[in-house]
């Protein structure tokens, strides 16, 4: 293995964190090895001032990052799994999912303890559609309007008044260790997460055996196991950022896992959520079938309306 690796990563105060998180990883477990990061500007990083849905969503934040694995600028690349397509580029492969952090949104505010205490017409920032169409379903009175920015941006503009509440990521908090006034963590059951919500994956070229094989060591197999049928639930409704689809995964025992998934309305007026439990072994298929299952019993009609803008 080469005696000095690149890990491409963005900017960010988050990304950064990631990247030296998985930095000191890999010097752990070579301690010989000299590591160094190369901080790339994305396309969701230049364009802020437009809805992630209005601009095509996934793909925004690895595109860049991508290129410079396949130009041989980079060795390794750090991505939140959540920002990542279903197919990666020909001649990469994502070479270890490492122990997911908490997955679960979280509710912030400077003055309101919670969703429940928020006044009439309170504005909530947030610019996922699937966390809005979700806080439109518990509270349809509410304003929900684009958020874009870092965490400590969005975090500012709360503190500064813009908005009464908004909704994050508790990964992101606990990474950073931020926090606001008011925080309360939505429970999976009342709040469904993104597709792989928490969890990071480390890309590298496929030829680079050595560098794959070093990276295994890094591996959760639980964590892979259910990113892998979330993103195959992802996969069969063909969705992306342009529809609010959650989907969140977990193991029931060493060889069952269970998958619930939502499609739902960008306003939270029809939310369609379904359950379905798997075997281990075969995770992606066990999100197909889900995605199938919500696609029968009505997920069709609403993507639908959705993409010709009927909704």
């Amino acid at each position: 293995m080469k005696k000095h690796l690149v890990i491409a990563t963005r900017g960010s105060r988050l990304a950064l964190w990631q990247a030296n998180a998985v930095k000191d990883s890999v010097r752990k477990l070579y301690p010989d090895l000299e590591v160094s990061l190369e901080v790339i500007k994305t396309s969701g990083d230049i364009i802020q001032d437009v809805p992630l849905a209005d601009i095509g969503g996934k793909g925004l934040f690895v595109k860049e990052i991508e290129e410079a694995l396949l130009d041989g600028r980079a060795d390794l690349a750090v991505h939140s799994i959540k920002d990542v397509p279903m197919s990666l580029p020909e001649g990469l492969v994502m070479a270890c999912v490492p122990e997911r952090e908490d997955c679960r949104d979280v509710f912030l505010s400077v003055r309101y303890p919670g969703v429940e205490d928020l006044p009439q017409g309170a504005l909530v920032g947030t610019s996922s559609l699937r966390r809005q169409a979700q806080l439109l379903a518990l509270r349809p009175d509410l304003r929900v309007e684009p958020l874009r920015g870092n965490v400590d941006t969005r975090l500012r503009k709360l503190h500064e008044g813009v908005y009464d509440a908004v909704v994050l990521a508790a990964a992101a908090l606990n990474r950073l260790n931020l926090s606001a006034p008011s925080m309360r963590f939505f429970d999976t059951e009342r709040f469904l997460p993104a597709v792989g919500q928490g969890a990071l994956g480390i890309e590298c070229r496929a030829d680079d055996s050595e560098l794959v094989r070093a990276l295994q060591k890094l591996e959760d197999r639980v964590t892979r196991l259910c990113v892998e049928a979330e993103r195959g639930l992802l996969a069969g409704l063909e969705g992306g950022c342009q529809a609010p689809i959650a989907g969140h995964a977990r193991p029931l025992d060493e060889n069952t896992l269970y998958l619930e998934g939502l499609v739902s309305y960008t306003d939270g007026s029809r939310m369609l959520r379904r359950e379905k439990t798997g075997s281990a072994a075969a995770p992606r298929e066990l999100g197909l079938r889900l995605a199938e299952n919500l696609l029968e019993n009505g997920a069709r009609e609403i993507l639908a309306q959705l993409f010709t803008g009927a909704r």
